[in-house]
């Protein structure tokens, strides 16, 4: 299961840094200009997940595969994206596409790093940027409104639809975004998200690029973000782009000594993979096996044989039974034998729901 986080943002607040840092390259070209990013940059990061590691020294595998999300940079939006101003509704379109939104936003002072509107305030460029994402979702759905109504005179359903449609317009135009509708769980919402994706509508983590000072010590541009990410409900990551650069060069005893001589617990990176997964209600099962100790990405609820599914879709028609063993019991007796001595396996059924951290192995028959 792919998860996709799309970095949007002001041009030349730090995106294309950020993405270097990241995702460990350095295929973003970083410069002191609008639009340096033309087209969106895309890598795929693996997920740290120290539990694969332990595993590992049990088990023994010849690889270890994590799961992964991937990473988009997207070209800096500006006051009237959604109407071909700067470059334009082509990279509103690349958000689309995209699960999570990563909104980096500026918040720190640097007289040679110019600001596309002259100065810094973190809540403006937040309504820009989230202003010109309902603006491009109006004009997706002025497009359906303008089908719908079409048929909507000879056909009942399609003018129930035609109506609910005109209603969530009537919300956007008080510059209001999707997520705030009230009427999301109607299935004729759910039929034009699938089709429209709207951009208002997707999970949102602020980003907050500061300078190194103001990763202790939260800076009055900071306070601001978290006041206004606490009324939407979004989680506010505090990350310096350039100690996040600096990390990417070292090897992990290395990375670890410098978070701890700057007071951080974890990179920019762990928590922004581990904000997404928690916002897209994501978990991970382990397979563990002399080939590869493997991590499989699910929606938390599912149960076993569509989690089966992620390996493979036969293992979800033919399946069976899936041997469980939790993640801390398959540690604490080294491994699947130690763990069916102790009586710690389990073999569970269709309706079993899958936990973070089980470690399974499937039987099926097609």
């Amino acid at each position: 299961m792919g998860l996709g986080v799309g970095i949007v943002g002001l041009p030349n607040i730090g995106k294309s840094t950020t993405f270097n840092a990241l995702t460990k390259t350095q295929n973003a070209e970083s410069a002191n200009y609008p639009f340096c990013t033309i087209e969106p940059n895309k890598a795929v990061v693996r997920v740290p997940d120290y539990r694969l590691d332990e595993l590992a020294k049990i088990v023994k595998p010849e690889r270890i595969l994590y799961s992964t999300v991937d990473f988009v940079d997207i070209a800096g939006l500006v006051k009237g994206a959604s109407n071909g101003e700067g470059l334009g509704n082509k990279f509103l379109s690349n958000i689309r596409e995209v699960e999570v939104i990563l909104h980096l936003i500026r918040c720190f002072k640097d007289n040679n790093i110019a600001h596309v509107e002259g100065d810094i305030d973190p809540l403006r460029d937040i309504e820009i940027i989230e202003s010109e994402l309902i603006f491009a979702d109006i004009q997706q759905l002025d497009k359906k409104i303008a089908k719908l109504y079409r048929t909507s005179k000879t056909d009942k359903k399609i003018k129930i639809a035609y109506e609910f449609a005109l209603e969530l317009k009537t919300h956007l135009d008080n510059i209001e975004p999707v997520s705030t509708f009230s009427q999301k769980d109607n299935p004729i919402f759910e039929d034009l998200d699938k089709e429209l994706r709207f951009l208002s509508n997707k999970e949102i983590i602020y980003g907050a690029n500061v300078d190194e000072n103001s990763l202790i010590e939260k800076s009055e541009f900071v306070q601001k973000v978290e006041i206004h990410a606490k009324k939407v409900g979004a989680k506010v990551i505090v990350l310096c782009a350039k100690i996040e650069e600096e990390l990417c060069e070292l090897d992990e005893k290395e990375e670890q000594e410098l978070l701890a001589d700057l007071g951080i617990k974890e990179s920019g990176l762990n928590q922004i993979i581990q904000t997404a997964f928690a916002k897209l209600n994501l978990i991970s099962y382990f397979t563990a096996g002399v080939l590869e100790v493997r991590a499989w990405t699910i929606k938390k609820g599912w149960k076993a044989p569509k989690s089966a599914s992620v390996i493979h879709n036969d293992f979800e028609k033919g399946f069976i039974r899936a041997e469980v063993i939790a993640y801390n019991d398959f540690i604490s007796h080294a491994g699947e034998n130690g763990a069916k001595d102790a009586g710690k396996m389990r073999l569970e059924g269709k309706d079993y729901i899958v936990k973070d951290g089980d470690v399974m192995h499937f039987r099926f028959n097609v």
